[in-house]
């Protein structure tokens, strides 16, 4: 606007040799000349300015009422809280505008905040002000709208080139003077003063919290703010409900809906009491705050709080969620207790099973090659024979009774010493562990400080955490005083213990569950059935055929009865390999 006024009458002062027409139009003008370039008009008092000086020191003697663009703001991040909301200062900014009679051209609204550039309202309406002249902004504090230099300097500059004739805060006094844009500018750099140092604040306290190992929010469920401590805390509660939700679904019997139906029945819901979704209930098994892990920004650091869970039972509840994750396509049952446990012997193919019914009306079930690896010469075998050729390798494998207890009366010894080293081991199981802490605070503090990359940070945290996981694994088997082997070499004998048990059963899927637990390499061919086992098993299965065909064999298991001396000497044997294989494979 200032541009129109004072062109019209540079014009007509440029026009040369104008003679009478120019002395009469800068008559009408109120326009003389001063000498030295310089002009005086009408109304401008004793000071000599040029027109453009005088212009912009009283902008009310040439200005045309502005209309104005209304801009209301709301940053979504923690430290800009204090500042009311956008319905709150549209309220305001209306109201203000009514009173003052200023015309509302159009409004724009936001909920980002201001501290960087790239905000999608603020930047439409600076498009559309850069290409008006003469428009002004209403809004309730220069804060609103820029926290940065370069927003700032884009409304100062449009203030500059008369793209903005007025800014209009209800709450800071503007007018466009030198004085004025200094003012705002140092309005502006004051609100990025106080956005950067709050920032610097809440980052410094966040980071001592993450070097005591503290939680930062609040708790999760199964846990509870403690006032005292700043900390998280174990519920006596609900923590057991956390715990007894992921021994649920391990079990692999329960999915997201019915562990949220278990939830809410024991009062973790919804706001509005209905059960949680199935992204709510996969976030609870996937939380590491129940390992006892704090997190910030999608990263996990060593927390100072008790943890809930087992490394065990929360790793076994990922894995199931792993699981579930990628299923496989439903396939109608038709009851083929055997299809996934063998594959052809011939071409490696999957076996599959099929209906066939007889010359006499009945139905059978037969197995037989799927030849998706081409042309396979294998015949059909009847269950029934499946059944049988898989009983004979239990009577094969299956050991007496006496054997198996004198066997595990063997492992109770063995526990037993491991028992006593166990205190010892622990000990020095600790002293690595603290070791490992310390070494995980230090690197925190390290990358928290700025004096390691984030790349470095993250390998090097990685393999501590894997070291402290580690630990807590043998650490939580040396509480329990078993070693890794032990049990396993138990769930073995008992292993060979129930093959005993299913050379009766017509459970068939029972049979083909033992078989894909203890058998490998499952094969049909020729109409025979092969299996092969583990090494403890095929040894044991060697020296009951030994033991069989032995001239000294005892002919009865009563209860008083005494294992023979050759007896004993076979369970030796087999017991002392089995230990040493899963001692090696622990």
């Amino acid at each position: 606007m200032l541009e129109l006024v004072h062109k019209k009458i540079l014009r007509v002062l440029k026009v040369p040799n104008a003679g009478a027409p120019k002395a009469r139009c800068m008559e009408r003008a109120g326009i003389s000349l001063c000498g030295r370039g310089r002009i005086r008009w009408a109304g401008m008092g004793a000071r000599n300015e040029t027109i453009t000086d005088y212009f912009f020191h009283n902008p009310k003697t040439y200005m045309i009422k502005p209309k104005y663009f209304l801009y209301a703001r709301k940053s979504t991040e923690d430290d800009d809280k204090q500042i009311m909301s956008i319905e709150a200062q549209l309220f305001e900014l209306r109201e203000f505008a009514r009173k003052e009679n200023l015309q509302i051209l159009e409004e724009f609204t936001e909920s980002k905040s201001a501290k960087k550039p790239g905000r999608e309202k603020f930047g439409e309406m600076m498009s559309r002000i850069e290409s008006m002249d003469g428009v002004g902004i209403l809004a309730w504090h220069p804060d609103r709208l820029a926290r940065n230099s370069i927003d700032g300097g884009r409304i100062i500059y449009a203030v500059d080139t008369t793209k903005i004739i007025s800014l209009r805060f209800p709450t800071f006094w503007f007018e466009p003077t030198p004085q004025g844009l200094f003012m705002l500018q140092v309005a502006f750099g004051q609100s990025k003063y106080y956005s950067d140092n709050l920032k610097q604040n809440v980052e410094r306290g966040i980071r001592q919290k993450l070097r005591r190992g503290e939680w930062l929010t609040k708790a999760p469920f199964g846990y509870f703010n403690n006032p005292k401590t700043r900390n998280i805390e174990p519920d006596v509660v609900k923590s057991k409900i956390i715990v007894r939700a992921f021994e649920e679904y391990v079990k692999g019997h329960h999915g997201f809906e019915s562990i949220a139906k278990f939830l809410a029945d024991h009062g973790v819901c919804q706001k509005n009491g209905t059960p949680l979704g199935k992204a709510s209930v996969s976030r609870i098994l996937s939380n590491k705050a129940y390992l006892g892990l704090t997190k910030h920004y999608n990263e996990y650091f060593p927390g100072s709080f008790a943890p809930i869970l087992s490394h065990d039972l929360f790793e076994a509840v990922q894995k199931r969620l792993q699981e579930r994750s990628h299923p496989r396509k439903s396939k109608k049952s038709h009851n083929f207790p055997f299809t996934g446990l063998f594959r052809c012997g011939e071409c490696d193919s999957m076996i599959t099973a099929q209906w066939t019914t007889g010359k006499m009306g009945v139905r059978y079930r037969y197995y037989r090659c799927t030849k998706k690896k081409g042309n396979c010469e294998q015949k059909y075998l009847r269950e029934d024979l499946v059944v049988l050729q898989l009983k004979e390798r239990l009577q094969q494998i299956a050991l007496p009774d006496e054997w198996t207890d004198y066997m595990l009366s063997k492992v109770d010894e063995w526990d037993k010493v491991e028992k006593v080293s166990s205190g010892s081991l622990l000990g020095r199981m600790k002293d690595t562990e603290r070791e490992t802490e310390q070494k995980l605070d230090e690197l925190v503090s390290l990358y928290l400080d700025g004096d390691i990359p984030k790349e470095n940070y993250i390998l090097k945290k990685n393999e501590l955490l894997k070291q402290k996981v580690s630990l807590a694994q043998k650490m939580d088997s040396a509480r329990a005083e078993k070693k890794n082997w032990v049990e396993p070499l138990r769930e073995w004998i008992l292993d060979m213990k129930k093959a005993t048990q299913l050379q009766t059963t017509d459970n068939f899927f029972e049979i083909r569950d033992y078989f894909k637990k203890i058998g490998t390499n499952s094969q049909l061919r020729d109409k025979s059935v092969s299996v092969s086992f583990c090494p403890p098993t095929e040894f044991a299965r060697a020296r009951n055929a030994e033991f069989l065909l032995s001239p000294y064999s005892a002919p009865s298991a009563r209860p008083d009865f005494a294992l023979s001396a050759e007896a004993v000497s076979k369970c030796e044997l087999i017991i002392s390999f089995a230990r040493t294989f899963f001692q090696t494979n622990d």
